[in-house]
């Protein structure tokens, strides 16, 4: 009966590590505007605009670049000046292309991705 006890926990303390691991291995977080007005406003950060040239001119936040993820061809030109190294920030309109532009930033090796979930539209409210 022991025996089945100590196998039965190496098994939980197993599982838990390799699961508290794998999340912590994920370069991508989901932030909110809060974090946005905190660790980019003002700041020296990569903040990318992921949306068309048309919306982004119609308004974007602080000093973001437009780096247009309907244009794949450039959008994967563009993110080659980025530096891998470092924290980037994304943003669309409401979520979706960021978390698309994020899953492609992690497979080309970038090792701090933040995508603000609630995008450009949740900026602008009040």
């Amino acid at each position: 009966m022991q025996r089945v006890i100590k196998r039965l926990l190496f098994l939980v303390v197993f599982i838990n590590v390799f699961a508290c691991q794998s999340q912590k291995e994920s370069p991508i977080q989901s932030i909110d505007k809060e974090a946005i007005k905190t660790e980019v406003i003002g700041k020296d950060v990569q903040l990318v605009d992921v949306r068309t040239p048309g919306e982004y001119n119609a308004g974007h936040i602080d000093d973001a670049v437009n780096f247009d993820l309907s244009d794949r061809t450039t959008f994967m030109k563009q993110i080659e000046t980025l530096d891998k190294d470092q924290p980037v920030y994304l943003y669309c309109l409401v979520g979706s292309r960021s978390a698309y532009a994020a899953k492609i930033l992690r497979s080309k090796g970038f090792t701090q991705i933040f995508d603000y979930s609630g995008g450009y539209n949740d900026w602008i409210k009040n």
